[in-house]
Order: C-alpha cells, then sequence, then structure tokens
C-alpha cells in the first residue's frame, strides 16, 4: 500500500471528461486513469484514516441503471463510505467538482426515523443535537438531507426544534473542491479534520441504533 499523495489532476480531468462522454469506449480507452489517478489514491486515503474512523467501503464506479430511466453507465464521482451504524457514517468523494468531506445518516425509516424524532423532541437529547449542529454549521458546514415540507405526524408547527423534526435525513457536508491541498498528501489532513468535527454528530446518531 503506498502512502496518500493527493488527487492528481488527472482525476479531475477524467471526471470532467467523463461527464461529457459517459459510454463504455470512453470508460475503457481511459481505465488505466481512473485505476492510478483516482481509485489508487482513494484507496490510499481510506487506509491512512482507517486506524482512526474504521475500514471504508470505496463504491464501485459503475451505475445501477436497471430501474432508471438516466442509463448512462457510470457515476461521476468516486466516493469512500465508512459505516459505523444503519446508514450512518462518514463520506468522502472525488468528482469534476473536486472533494468533499462529510458525515451523518443517509436513510431512515419507520422505527428508525420514529427514534430519531422521539430523539430529537426529547429536552434531554435533542437540545445536543441541536447544539452539535449549530457548532459544525459555524465550522463552515451545511446541513443538508431530505426534509418534510411541513411538520410530521404527531408534532406541532410550533415545536422549538421543529426544523431537524423535519428532517428525513441529516448530514453534514463541506466542499474542499479545487484547492490546490486536494493535489498533496496534505489532503489526508484535511479529511481527518473535517471527520473529527463531524464525530459529534456521527455519535448523536449511532446512539439511536444501541
Amino acid at each position: 500500500m503506498s502512502d496518500f499523495a493527493g488527487f492528481p489532476v488527472a482525476a479531475l480531468d477524467f471526471y470532467d471528461d467523463l461527464e461529457m462522454d459517459n459510454t463504455k469506449s470512453y470508460w475503457t480507452k481511459h481505465k488505466a486513469v481512473y485505476d492510478e489517478a483516482v481509485k489508487a489514491p482513494m484507496v490510499a486515503l481510506c487506509a491512512a484514516l482507517e486506524p482512526e474512523f474504521g475500514a471504508a467501503k470505496i463504491f464501485r464506479p459503475y451505475r445501477d441503471v436497471r430501474f432508471a430511466k438516466d442509463k448512462t453507465p457510470y457515476k461521476t464521482s468516486q466516493g469512500a463510505y465508512v459505516a459505523i451504524a444503519p446508514a450512518t457514517g462518514w463520506y468522502v468523494q472525488i468528482s469534476a467538482q473536486g472533494v468533499r468531506t462529510g458525515a451523518g445518516f443517509y436513510e431512515a425509516s419507520g422505527e428508525r426515523l420514529a427514534a430519531f424524532r422521539d430523539a430529537i423532541a426529547d429536552d434531554r437529547t435533542g437540545p445536543v443535537l441541536e447544539r452539535i449542529v449549530r457548532k459544525i454549521e459555524r465550522a463552515g458546514f451545511e446541513i443538508g438531507g431530505d426534509r418534510l415540507k411541513t411538520s410530521p405526524r404527531g408534532y406541532d408547527g410550533d415545536h422549538p426544534r421543529i426544523e431537524l423534526l423535519r428532517h428525513k435525513q441529516l448530514f453534514a457536508g463541506h466542499t474542499i473542491g479545487f484547492e490546490p491541498v486536494i493535489h498533496t498528501a496534505d489532503l489526508l489532513d484535511e479529511v481527518r479534520r473535517d471527520w473529527q468535527q463531524l464525530r459529534p454528530l456521527v455519535d448523536w446518531l449511532t446512539r439511536l441504533s444501541e
């Protein structure tokens, strides 16, 4: 396993071109670029982060088009995900838009979504999440996730944490973009710092599964 040295410019160029020509012929011709400029650095980055955060799943580059209207065969980003609890963990990706980091939960339904909302409504645990979210927003992260436009059933619209209660997903993201650091070994420290800042959010969400 080689040490992480950043993503070369060729990684961004690869995805720029893939967005224009998302075909098997393009992929076959440029697969060596993907392997060397995209996949190998992502594997090295995840290996360097593993002792602190856990093993990452590096996503396959192929899209599942069986039930999709969009039949383009390849993903236009390379992501990696460290799962800590069901649909909960840390994320990093490289694409034509540069590098992005994040963490949170990406799917909740049924009992898990109910537990999430109960914890937000609880006056012991809800304010803790509220403080976590405010702190990471001040640190420059964007809060995202699918949300209801109205109040969830059983909760009043004037609940003090109604904005959080509307979330069906909750994650925070930070775009590093094209900053020169993405082409250097120092990107490892940037990703590590982002994930460390998001640990309180991941920990709060993980406790829902305990």
